[in-house]
């Protein structure tokens, strides 16, 4: 099995702003069309449904596989969530890629009515999850069973500890955010780390799967893609993503892609030779200016 830098390269794209029926389908056409090989829906409230615009999605693609970026495993009983993926994978015939991680905003599970917990209780709660659902989808009287056998592909993302060590355990695919602290009880986009503090995350990882190197992918989440020739002022308008580096430490973060589109393509060859970083996922502002990346980058 490849190690994880000898991976080819994949891409995804995080759809989340809410819109109409036709603006969501063209905007699925569209990732399809540049080049995406995922097409994948975050689970936030104040956003769309994951699984509903995910079987849409599936309406008017056919090659794209599609999932979640990614599920609140502490929004849901285990025997409910299992129904609706197992569903869901059934009926975009084996489609899916199921993304879950712990949860990290305190305002959504206040105004869901879920005690958010401490950061060791969300991870157990994942870890719980997880189990049972690896359970659930080979039960021989769960009904519908997935098409996928015995699961769909799981990616569990986050950057502590305990996280990473339940990642190396059970994932198919462990998701790195690039977070500066796991220490965050707000909305939005946290802090981003310093490429030093990713590389130790993913020698943790490392260490932590063992024997199971070979059989896990490694996805970086891209926040911002900026294509320029003026390198510089691009990184000066990514600031709000990482205001405690410096302009020449901005330019090192994985989820930060700033310059042209060789240099681009160079750094995620680089990220992916050091970090193990062949999946990457671009949140929907990127959408655009990531495609011509991928089309260099394709089939490497």
């Amino acid at each position: 099995m490849p190690l994880p830098h000898e991976r080819p390269f994949r891409f995804g794209a995080a759809l989340h702003v809410p819109g109409t029926r036709g603006q969501w389908l063209d905007k699925c056409r569209k990732a399809e069309a540049l080049g995406y090989d995922t097409i994948s829906v975050p689970d936030h409230l104040g956003m769309p449904g994951p699984f509903p615009t995910i079987m849409l999605a599936a309406e008017v693609t056919e090659r794209v596989r599609l999932g979640t970026y990614m599920l609140n495993a502490n929004f849901y009983r285990p025997a409910l969530l299992a129904r609706e993926i197992a569903t869901t994978d059934l009926l975009i015939g084996g489609r899916l890629e199921v993304g879950i991680g712990a949860g990290h905003a305190k305002p959504e599970f206040e105004l869901a009515g879920l005690p958010y917990g401490s950061g060791r209780d969300r991870v157990e709660g994942l870890g719980r999850m997880v189990s049972e659902l690896r359970v659930l989808f080979t039960h021989p009287d769960m009904q519908p069973q997935p098409a996928q056998r015995p699961s769909p592909p799981m990616m569990i993302a986050g950057r502590g500890d305990r996280l990473l060590t339940l990642a190396a355990r059970e994932a198919d695919i462990i998701g790195f955010n690039g977070a500066a602290s796991s220490q965050h009880d707000k909305g939005g986009l946290p802090a981003f780390a310093a490429f030093d503090a990713v590389a130790e995350r993913v020698d943790f990882a490392r260490s932590a799967l063992g024997e199971r190197i070979g059989e896990v992918e490694f996805n970086s989440a891209v926040v911002a893609v900026i294509v320029t020739n003026d390198r510089r002022s691009g990184l000066e308008k990514v600031e709000q993503f990482a205001p405690h580096l410096s302009l020449e430490e901005r330019a090192e973060v994985p989820g930060l892609l700033v310059g042209t589109v060789q240099e681009i393509a160079d750094k995620l060859r680089k990220n992916r030779e050091r970090l193990g970083f062949s999946y990457i996922t671009v949140l929907e502002p990127g959408l655009e200016a990531m495609a011509p990346v991928i089309e260099l980058l394709r089939g490497q």
